[in-house]
């Protein structure tokens, strides 16, 4: 057949067209692996499903891990209590002199549609007059702030506590120079109003403070607030000691199972969280009242013990502390263990199921690179600037390449 010569311009422009198309974002994805090759202070370790090493550079050096930290923390937790565990609250009414005592147990995902159910269940079962509140908050050491934690109103740098209600955050917003509450679950309480004069108008979510008492102090009105709604009549006493010896009245299990609290800590990088767990099962493990001490020697022992891993540090369980190292072959090692649990990882791209981490100068990402039915490990550890997005780039690039 002839091809004329406005065919072959035809076939010439067509060809020229895909080419443009195709070539940025082949250089694009060149562009990650390359850039990442000249990295000076970065790692990075792939294994197929077997452990076999499909690429590796710097993979036993050790690396701030921000954020993916918190595999490590899901996995503890896991491991201890299993994926069906359920936090639980004790509650004492000692009806000599109507108070209602609260046993914390460090439960990370008491938020208001728990506290009224809470309420509800304490009032069907006789609690119709509460004189004061008295919180139990010896499971965690008083005073209690992990290191690495800022000294924001964010709500990221929410101190933990024994006792704690909406992740220790109050939401709140002005409306016509009045303040309201936020959440239309969440009753409105004095301390809340009292985080007023930190802004003018709109709406403001932060933390209780640097003080855990005030995370207490903020537990004890919610909770007394969702008790008025079910009719109870509650003073407006609240102190803090221990349980005294009395049966407990209601035994509270948190409706989310541990899965269902650790997949939003991995998929939000949830902070308070992450510490919640690391001082719950130091709490657990050696049977006083945890601190930041008991945390760091729970998860260094443990993880050192299980995978015989040397020349590493964890300090607390959310990776904000910079004197956290670990060893790309060491999250790998992590992952290894963490398959059965692989579902729990938010998806970043497609075949990409990862937690990020992000501190200043720190860019990491950890996780699996998914291709039909198999699941590869990796870990990507980056100790200096560069552009946010370049570790998903690479991660991507990585997945077609392996």
């Amino acid at each position: 057949m002839r091809i004329t010569p406005m065919k072959k311009i035809r076939t010439m422009l067509l060809t020229t067209l895909f080419l443009s198309l195709m070539i940025p974002s082949l250089s694009f994805a060149e562009s990650a692996l390359s850039r990442f090759s000249r990295l000076h202070n970065a790692g990075l370790l792939i294994t197929d499903g077997y452990g076999r090493t499909l690429k590796s550079k710097r993979a036993t050096r050790s690396f701030i891990p921000a954020s993916t930290v918190k595999i490590a923390t899901a996995w503890l937790a896991l491991t201890r209590w299993g994926e069906n565990y359920r936090f639980r609250t004790d509650f004492f009414y000692d009806r000599r002199d109507s108070t209602l005592w609260v046993k914390g147990s460090g439960d990370p995902y008491l938020v208001s549609e728990e506290l009224s159910q809470i309420a509800r269940e304490l009032a069907r079962r006789g609690v119709n007059q509460v004189s004061r509140i008295a919180l139990d908050n010896s499971v965690f050491e008083s005073g209690l702030v992990l290191p690495g934690t800022g000294t924001t109103n964010n709500p990221y740098d929410a101190v933990p506590s024994a006792l704690a209600a909406n992740f220790n955050t109050v939401n709140i917003k002005k409306r016509n120079g009045r303040v309201i509450s936020a959440e239309a679950q969440t009753p409105l309480t004095p301390f809340a109003i009292s985080m007023k004069r930190r802004f003018k108008r709109g709406t403001l979510r932060v933390n209780t403070g640097r003080n855990p008492h005030n995370a207490e102090k903020y537990f004890a009105e919610l909770l007394a607030a969702f008790l008025r709604n079910e009719g109870v009549q509650v003073g407006r006493s609240i102190i803090s000691g221990r349980v005294p010896a009395l049966r407990a009245t209601y035994q509270h299990y948190n409706s989310r199972t541990l899965a269902e609290v650790v997949r939003p800590m991995l998929k939000y990088s949830t902070n308070f969280i992450a510490n919640q767990l690391a001082l719950a099962l130091a709490a657990d493990a050696y049977k006083q009242p945890a601190n930041a001490r008991l945390v760091k020697r729970y998860m260094n022992n443990t993880l050192s013990s299980y995978f015989h891993w040397r020349n590493f540090n964890l300090q607390e369980g959310a990776g904000l502390s910079r004197k956290n190292h670990l060893k790309p072959t060491q999250l790998v090692d992590l992952l290894n263990r963490f398959k059965r649990w692989k579902y729990l990882l938010p998806k970043k791209a497609t075949g990409v199921y990862a937690k990020s981490g992000t501190l200043k100068g720190v860019s990491t990402l950890a996780g699996y690179l998914v291709r039909g039915n198999e699941w590869k490990p990796f870990a990507l550890m980056i100790n200096q600037s560069v552009p946010h997005n370049l570790r998903i780039r690479i991660a991507k690039q990585l997945r077609k390449t392996f």
